[in-house]
Order: C-alpha cells, then structure tokens, then sequence
C-alpha cells in the first residue's frame, strides 16, 4: 500500500472521528415504554404519592440550577474534557446521575445533563432543585 493511500485512509478515519465527536447525542426528557405510556403511568404513580418525584415528572431525572456566571458543560466529568457547550448562572438544567471526578473547589462530584446534548457539569456550580441525584 503506498503512502498517498495510507494518508488518505487516515484523513478519513480523523474526519469521521472528529464528526462523531462533533455532532451531539439527543436527549429527551419523555422517556416512553413500548407501549408509549410511559407519561401517563407515571402521572398516576404521582397522583398516587405525591411525594414521588415532586421536582420532575419522570423520576430517573432531577433538575439543578446553575449558579456560576457560565459554567463549561464537557465530554468527561474533569476539566480536560472538550466543552460540549455553555451554561449561563441561573439557567435550569436537567441532571440524569452523578458521580465522581476531577476535585473541584473541594467538590469532586459531577453531574451528566440531558439538556439537548449529554454533558458533564461540576457539581460545585449546580445546586439541586428538590431531591440529590442518583449515583450513575
């Protein structure tokens, strides 16, 4: 195999790379079963205990709120991670589990959020809203 071959092969294998890398994953908030009741099931298990799931309607995902001006949201729970995107102080994020990385300010917990891409965001500038996430 010559040299021109193996460069072309390997430009097309760093540009899928950096595709796959690039285009964000899709993350919806409403979570279906095959029979696509899945909201509705879990409207009556509130109804039925309202004490259930009181900050979200489907209770594997829990909200947070950003507190730090703007906020690198990253591919891996450590600050070497390449930012996915940013999050303005205030901004109310949907958070899927946590779990530990990189020690920030004395908090080495991080959470993965679900908001339109999944992304890693430290836990020591997102407060939560209601209940503590679950371990991932």
């Amino acid at each position: 195999m010559s040299l021109r071959s193996r460069f072309s092969i390997a430009v097309a294998a760093g540009a899928l790379a950096v595709a796959a890398l690039a285009t964000p994953a899709v993350a919806g908030d409403d979570w279906e079963d095959s029979s696509g009741t899945w909201g509705n099931q879990q409207n009556q298990n509130q109804s039925q205990n309202p004490n259930q799931g009181q900050n979200n309607q489907n209770a594997r995902l829990y909200k947070g709120v950003v507190t730090a001006s703007a906020l690198a949201l990253r591919s891996a729970p450590n600050r070497g991670g390449q930012i996915i995107r940013w999050a303005a102080r205030g901004e109310v994020v949907t958070i899927f589990c946590k779990t530990r990385g990189q020690n920030i300010q004395g908090n080495s917990n991080w959470y993965l959020l679900t908001d339109g891409t999944w992304a890693w965001g430290s836990a020591r500038y997102i407060r939560d809203i209601g209940t503590t996430p679950r371990w991932c």
